[in-house]
């Protein structure tokens, strides 16, 4: 379909010559020699080009070019006159002209001044368009589609787990710090809600309310912001597709892990300075003292498998907050798998930097060792070596291998090609 042309001047010499020049460029030519036909005109078609004199009988062309930019906003719109002026020129423009021409032109000069206007027309309606995109991005509507696995899977390879790998150390610490203390609130919150119930309600339900009120610990991560080791084992994605190497991302992985100890060790001790631990006459201290005594004497094996189990619950959980696109979407997509791994009994690493510290630093105050437990067992080296080692192993082998590997493989691998 050819791009139509208006033009409007009263002298029909001006009319046969645009008609004869650009109906042989391709254009569909209309003509008026009525500044009101062709505003009429100009509202009910649409016209790529607009020519327009300046002086016409009962008409000023400026008024019909301010008119024009309120009935055919989307037109290049060209003044020309025979009466030139910068004056006159500046303020066409400024009224929504693309360009100006002094009469008599030759073909070649208002060819060129017409392929201008367009070019100018159209790099407005860019930024325009830009501008928009720009107030989109800022404020943007949430769509009611999230991210499907595929986009994930790019997005947590090419993106997130770039961004990480290159952080500052000193950021990636802070957030490492406030997220060791997040979970350490999950815990304190699971424990603090649960260590009264009565038991008639069942030991099933205890874990589900622990583990529903456990899940607050991930939001402040997902959410707030911050970096949790587990929840990075998603970065081996990002080695995997040559984006980043595994010596940058085991260095950023030791320093999370570092700083989530610190949080949570931070909050273990304003837990046992607060004197929270004496709430129930005491029992909640006890609670702690018992928790942690029965962490450290897992077996090795149980205490790996049990962590390989959680680490593929919370790296899914995170996996799914990247596909939501909103904040109470990112809340679900955490809560159910969080809830889940705590009501089954798996094993966290930064959890347990919580919970066992408590427990040792509770221990030795008189009063509230639960009947049959050695606190004598309850030892930093127990802590360390008994349930800090196998924990943390499992945990990166589950979120490593099952998410981070099972999903790259899944979506990012490149597909080998047979040899012919």
């Amino acid at each position: 379909m050819k791009e139509r042309m208006l033009v409007i001047d009263d002298d029909p010499a001006v009319l046969r010559s645009c008609e004869a020049i650009f109906g042989s460029d391709g254009f569909a030519v209309e003509t008026t020699q009525n500044p009101a036909e062709g505003l009429e005109l100009s509202s009910q078609n649409h016209y790529g080009v607009i020519l327009c004199d300046w002086k016409m009988p009962g008409f000023d062309g400026l008024d019909v070019i301010a008119e024009l930019e309120e009935r055919a906003p989307d037109s290049a719109v060209v003044m020309f006159s025979g009466y030139p002026s910068v004056d006159r020129a500046t303020e066409a423009m400024k009224r929504g002209a693309m360009d100006f021409l002094a009469k008599p032109f030759t073909p070649d000069e208002i060819t060129d001044v017409v392929q201008k206007a367009v070019q100018r027309k159209f790099k407005q309606e860019k930024k325009v368009f830009h501008r928009l995109e720009n107030m989109w991005q800022k404020f943007p509507v949430p769509g009611v589609d999230d991210k499907g696995p595929r986009i994930i899977a790019e997005t947590v390879a090419q993106t997130v787990g770039v961004a990480k790998a290159n952080s500052p150390w000193i950021s990636l610490f802070v957030l490492g710090t406030l997220a060791g203390a997040y979970i350490g609130f999950g815990g304190l919150f699971s424990a603090s809600v649960t260590f009264d119930l009565p038991p008639e309600l069942g030991l099933g339900i205890k874990k589900l309310i622990g583990g529903a009120a456990f899940s607050i610990g991930l939001m402040l991560v997902v959410i707030a912001g911050a970096e949790l080791y587990t929840g990075n084992s998603l970065m081996v994605s990002s080695v995997m597709i040559g984006e980043v190497t595994w010596q940058r991302v085991l260095a950023k992985w030791s320093v999370v892990y570092v700083a989530n100890f610190v949080g949570s060790i931070l909050l273990a001790l304003l837990f046992y300075l607060s004197g929270l631990w004496k709430t129930g006459g005491g029992l909640l201290g006890e609670t702690a003292v018992k928790v942690a005594h029965a962490k450290v004497h897992l077996g090795f094996t149980e205490a790996f498998v049990r962590a390989v189990g959680c680490n593929w619950m919370v790296c899914l959980a995170v996996w799914m907050a990247l596909a939501s696109r909103q904040v109470i979407s990112k809340i679900f997509a955490v809560f159910f798998p969080i809830m889940g791994f705590v009501a089954i009994g798996f094993e966290h690493c930064v959890a347990n930097m919580y919970f066992i510290p408590t427990g040792i630093f509770l221990s030795h105050w008189a009063g509230i060792v639960p009947a049959g437990v050695d606190v004598g067992t309850l030892t930093w080296t127990a802590f360390l070596v008994d349930n800090l080692v196998p924990v943390t192993i499992g945990n990166t082998v589950g979120g490593v291998v099952f998410v981070g590997l099972g999903y790259w493989g899944a979506y990012l691998r490149p597909i080998l090609q047979p040899a012919r």
